[in-house]
């Protein structure tokens, strides 16, 4: 049972990160093809971001798309890119007017202009938004990031000569000025991070919701936010 008293913009962690899972399984278990679950994924994405903000959460971080899920079937691949450009359009003016904040970690040259091009609008059109950023982790992965920031430091540091530190390698991180996740969602039951934020989540608190994220209900999402605030926090210690 969720407490309302323990959910609080005092105790509600400043950053969560979300592994969106279930999607596929969502749709087979209805009979429908694996597009129509990517579609309902991104109707959660949204009712999320909403109790999220009704929370006091301040950032999401999403894995919305892995760099490993290029290896899926192209007219699903296909299907997905159509729904991030077309959800990018559609959700424009709820995102406006709920004050929502659009960014995105990874590598986007690989996705079509129009991608690249409706991910560029909505990042300009809501950069000075305040109530939440949310931040879609887009051909993501961590190794990849890891990679991406050593070579970024050793153009900086002449070759990594110059000592380097936990700090340097924060900022060079794709997720740079943003906060480290306070926990880490993934939906679905399955009990392993798969490459998202690797160097971020050390600390994390983890939640393994055995539920599909379609399904996934306000109660179970605030239970996880009062699950959280009950956590005493070791940082490793």
């Amino acid at each position: 049972m969720t407490d309302p008293d323990h959910i609080s913009p005092k105790t509600a962690p400043a950053c969560i990160g979300i592994i969106l899972d279930g999607n596929r399984r969502w749709a087979t278990a209805r009979g429908l093809k694996s597009w129509q679950g990517h579609e309902a994924g991104v109707k959660k994405l949204k009712e999320v971001t909403s109790w999220a903000i009704e929370a006091g959460v301040r950032h999401l971080i999403c894995y919305t798309f892995s760099t490993e899920n290029w290896e899926r079937p192209k007219e699903e691949v296909d299907f997905l890119m159509k729904i991030i450009t077309m959800a990018i359009t559609t959700e424009m003016p709820w995102l406006l007017e709920h004050n929502v904040k659009v960014t995105t970690i990874g590598e986007l040259s690989r996705f079509s202009k129009e991608t690249q091009d409706a991910l560029a609008l909505i990042k300009y059109r809501t950069e000075t938004h305040t109530a939440i950023t949310v931040t879609l982790a887009l051909n993501y992965g961590g190794r990849a990031e890891l990679v991406r920031a050593i070579n970024k430091l050793r153009t900086e540091k002449q070759n990594l000569l110059e000592p380097v530190t936990e700090a340097d390698i924060s900022g060079a991180l794709d997720t740079a000025g943003l906060p480290d996740p306070d926990m880490v969602i993934r939906t679905s039951g399955e009990q392993r991070l798969s490459g998202f934020l690797p160097w971020q989540a050390v600390y994390s608190e983890l939640f393994f919701p055995a539920v599909l994220w379609p399904d996934l209900s306000k109660e179970q999402f605030m239970g996880l936010l009062d699950e959280f605030a009950r956590r005493v926090r070791r940082f490793g210690a």
